[in-house]
């Protein structure tokens, strides 16, 4: 983990209604650079795949991701398939990425590091 990671993990997700712009292209690959290098730009969405020994496993890292999201009132599209998970983050208010997903990302980077 970085402590760009660490720092974006400390900080918390902001409630977004809309009304301000997403991030540039520009600003989402400077984030993209805070985070794990798995995190990757497609089109649109910061998106992560992981994959676990187990469905037990892929399960439990889910429930956890759960729990975060909760917390932070911003909520990821989950995929789950056998041993797979994939993660998709977007700000759905902005219909773009915002500080929050970012944010959200390293906060998951801190669960399996």
């Amino acid at each position: 983990m970085t402590q760009t990671t660490q720092r974006l993990a400390e900080m918390k997700c902001a409630p977004c209604e809309g009304g301000v712009p997403p991030l540039t292209e520009q600003q989402a690959r400077t984030y993209l650079e805070q985070l794990d290098e798995a995190w990757q730009l497609e089109e649109g969405n910061l998106v992560r795949r992981f994959r676990f020994r187990n469905f037990r496993d892929a399960m439990a890292f889910v429930n956890k991701v759960a729990e975060i999201a909760e917390s932070e009132g911003h909520h990821p599209d989950i995929s789950i398939s056998y041993n797979r998970v994939r993660l998709s983050l977007f700000t759905h208010a902005i219909h773009g990425l915002s500080d929050n997903d970012f944010i959200l990302a390293a906060n998951i980077d801190l669960l399996i590091k």
